[in-house]
Formats: structure tokens, C-alpha cells, sequence
């Protein structure tokens, strides 16, 4: 099976063949993969070098002009790092593009902490007007990638090689209801799929599939909720309880209870391997399992040393 980076690149290329008002702007990232591309469409394909805060202002510059830009490079450095280029040069300018990340939280553990990016989600859930997919499979990425370039507005395409065995359809809208059950709902977002499946496994629950995660599916939360416990458990592949907000806007009429997991706060220094770093926040199918069962069964209490504790037991049960 292709990355869903591989399958970014190969799309790509093809789209810039085929949609004359598509241009990809790189920061050396990925320059070696578009180096064909770039062949075909010099002046389509426009690699800035290591200079992020220069992506985004290229970026936001071609947008000016009617141009659809794709931008890629590391999430840490296309989000964090050039944050202010990104609020200015699209949301201040009123342009739209397609920001392509990798790395995910921990793709590359080696790299160090300068190469993780945790909280790219929550920051630019800080910003107005972005629409934000987490896809869990390269058919997936593509599909929500072909959809991302047609349009006209601000767009946050989030790829990881962490992923799961099977692609799902989706559309770019809204959550995908996986199977139904009345003890709680649990909402996995993209490659948190095949852990939380493996976790849930036997339990009486609603999964809710997310690859699109701003807007939140406010409305199939609430369905969800309508006929089963309203203890909502969302598992998120960067920093725990970066949805929590989201969702409990969504129930802010009801009495109800939302456990965030995902990546913790704490730096974690030894280099390792991704599958470590899952384990070490607790995102792997046996801690998931665990925090999942305690937490709806109204037994789960939080550790603050526990790595992703920022956003776990803190939420004060409100049913009567």
C-alpha cells in the first residue's frame, strides 16, 4: 500500500495536468517526488526552498491572482511556524488554498521534537473559516484532496503515515456512523479508526468515523446521542481534547460527559518509534480500550502524569 503522502503527490501531479488554475508550492519537502511535475509545469510547480514563512506568502501572493495554490511541506512547518503568514496572507487577505501537511504528530521520531507538530489542529482552530480533513487512508486523502482543489476556500489536508487497513467513502461533509449502541458514543478521527475498533470490540457503543473535523458534525453528534447515553468519547490523532470544545457546544443543551484522548502535552525526548509514541499516549487498542471502558462506565480517574492527562477526568459528569 502507497503513504498517504505518495498518493498526495501522484494525485497532484495528475491535477495539475488536467486543471491549468492548480499550482504547488514546496519548501524542499517533497521536491524530489514533483520533480516531473515541475518538468511538465515549470511555472506551475514552484519549490522556495527551506524558507516557510516565503511557502505561505507565495502562496497567499498566487492565490491573489486566481490561482487554486496546493502548499506542502512538514505540518510543523507549515502550520507553526509561518502561523502568522498563515492568519494574514489567507485568512486577513480573504484567499483560500489547500495546505497539504505530513508528518503527522510523531511520523518521524528521529527528526525530533522540530519535525512533531501535536498541535497543528488546535491552532488553526484558533483562525475562522478553515475546513480541516484528517484522512485514515491514502483512497481517502485522494478522494479529499480531489475535493479540496475545486473549491475556492481555506482548506487543511492532514497526512500521516500512521493509517488504516481500509479506506471508507467520504465525501468531505460530516461524520460516517459505523455501527450503533446505547452505553456512549466514540468518535475516531481518521488513522485512529483501526485502534479504536480494535478497543471497542464487544462494547455497546456508537463509533462515529471523522475525516472532516472543522466544520464538526455537530448534528450527527446529537443524533447519536438522541437514543443512548450522551457520554461522548472522542479519540484524536494530535493534542488530546483539541475537539472537546466542538463537541460540547454541540450538547451545550443536554446533560452529558466528553473524554478527549490523543497526543499529551508532555515532550516526549527518546527518539523511539511511531508505534512507541502511540503506546507512550496511551492511543494503543489495549490503553484505549481501558481508558474507554473506565470512562464510560463511570469508573475511569485521571493521572496527571499520565501523558495525554490535559484533557482526561477533567470533565464534571452534569446528568442528574
Amino acid at each position: 500500500m502507497d503513504t498517504m503522502r505518495d498518493r498526495f503527490i501522484s494525485t497532484t501531479s495528475q491535477l495539475l495536468d488536467e486543471d491549468a488554475r492548480l499550482a504547488v508550492v514546496l519548501a524542499d519537502i517533497s521536491a524530489d517526488g514533483f520533480r516531473p511535475a515541475q518538468q511538465a509545469h515549470p511555472d506551475r510547480v514552484i519549490n522556495v526552498g527551506i524558507r516557510e514563512q516565503l511557502l505561505i506568502g507565495v502562496g497567499g501572493g498566487l492565490a491573489l491572482t486566481g490561482v487554486r495554490p496546493v502548499v506542502h511541506t512538514f505540518a510543523s512547518f507549515l502550520v507553526e511556524r509561518p502561523f502568522e503568514q498563515v492568519k494574514l496572507d489567507f485568512g486577513h487577505q480573504g484567499t483560500g488554498a489547500v495546505l497539504v501537511s505530513a508528518g503527522g504528530s510523531y511520523d518521524w521520531p528521529a527528526g525530533g521534537f522540530t519535525h512533531m507538530a501535536p498541535g497543528d489542529v488546535a491552532l488553526l482552530d484558533t483562525l475562522d473559516g478553515w475546513t480541516i480533513h484528517v484522512p485514515g487512508h491514502p483512497d481517502e486523502a485522494e478522494a479529499l484532496l480531489r475535493e479540496a482543489v475545486r473549491g475556492e476556500d481555506r482548506v487543511y489536508l492532514r497526512l500521516s503515515l500512521q493509517q488504516n487497513d481500509r479506506a471508507l467513502p467520504v465525501t468531505g461533509e460530516g461524520f460516517l456512523t459505523l455501527r450503533e449502541g446505547r452505553s456512549g458514543v466514540v468518535i475516531a478521527v481518521g488513522p485512529m479508526l483501526g485502534a479504536v475498533e480494535e478497543a471497542v470490540e464487544g462494547l455497546d457503543v456508537t463509533l462515529l468515523y471523522a475525516t472532516t473535523v472543522r466544520p464538526f458534525d455537530s448534528a450527527a453528534l446529537r443524533r447519536a446521542t438522541e437514543h443512548a447515553s450522551t457520554d461522548v468519547v472522542i479519540v484524536e490523532p494530535y493534542l488530546a481534547g483539541t475537539s472537546t470544545t466542538a463537541a460540547n457546544d454541540a450538547l451545550r443543551d443536554v446533560p452529558h460527559r466528553i473524554l478527549g484522548l490523543g497526543v499529551g502535552r508532555a515532550e516526549l525526548r527518546r527518539y523511539g518509534q511511531m508505534a512507541e509514541h502511540l503506546t507512550a499516549h496511551r492511543l494503543d487498542p489495549a490503553s484505549l480500550r481501558q481508558d474507554i471502558t473506565g470512562f464510560l462506565g463511570g469508573r475511569w480517574t485521571g493521572s496527571d502524569e499520565s501523558p495525554s492527562s490535559g484533557h482526561r477526568g477533567r470533565f464534571r459528569a452534569v446528568k442528574p
